[in-house]
């Protein structure tokens, strides 16, 4: 079987030379590429091709996740690992946001790595547990605020319904209350009604929400 190829991005060259000493010791995986920022990433990605890129959050230029976002547009195919000193939530939500298929902390064991490039390669994804817990923790969150967002909406009458649609389709009060024959004061208070009952504080946040809700086209 032909070994995985692999290119690393990372700006420190003692990191790289690493790093290929460590997994030019497993026969089944080929450094065929090293680059030290995006930019060179992205050239030495379209000429050598690579099966799976491990790739540093911070790099000088370009960084991280605009690589990654960037290199996964142009190469849907080749998988990203995120290898990086940075355990923040932020970094590690920005690179799969980006389209990385794992991450990694660089206080990770050698065979973590070796562990994390087969799992991409193999078509899954990979995640540190300390970095499990945290994506677990984020979509428990998400899922309690989407709950409670959609809680809210149900709550509200069909006519302030009516009034969120109309409100978020550029409407103003005296044209909505023509459409939906009550006085503009009427209208008033249930557009305060509304922005009351979901927590929104300014026309521009109830159009985003209504778009988002599908009330609306953007």
């Amino acid at each position: 079987m032909a070994p995985i190829k692999l290119m690393l991005v990372d700006d420190h060259e003692i990191v790289r030379a690493g790093l290929r000493m460590m997994l030019e010791a497993e026969p089944d995986l080929e450094i065929v590429a090293e680059a030290e920022s995006g930019e060179e990433a992205l050239e030495k990605a379209s000429i050598h091709l690579p099966d799976l890129i491990i790739m540093d959050v911070s790099l000088p230029g370009m960084d991280g996740p605009t690589a990654t976002r960037t290199l996964r547009a142009l190469y849907p195919d080749i998988p990203i690992l995120a290898l990086t000193i940075h355990e923040d939530e932020r970094y590690f939500f920005q690179m799969l946001d980006a389209g990385a298929a794992g991450y990694l902390p660089k206080r990770g064991a050698p065979t973590d790595l070796v562990t994390a490039i087969h799992t991409v390669q193999q078509g899954n994804v990979y995640l540190y547990p300390s970095l499990a817990t945290a994506l677990v923790s984020d979509y428990l969150q998400r899922a309690e605020s989407a709950g409670e967002e959609q809680r809210a909406y149900d709550e509200l009458t069909p006519r302030q319904r009516e009034v969120l649609i109309l409100v978020a389709e550029g409407l103003s009060n005296p044209e909505i209350a023509e459409r939906l024959q009550i006085s503009a004061k009427t209208v008033a208070r249930h557009r305060e009604n509304i922005m009351t009952r979901l927590n929104l504080h300014s026309r521009t946040e109830l159009i985003k929400y209504a778009i988002r809700k599908g009330l609306a086209q953007a």
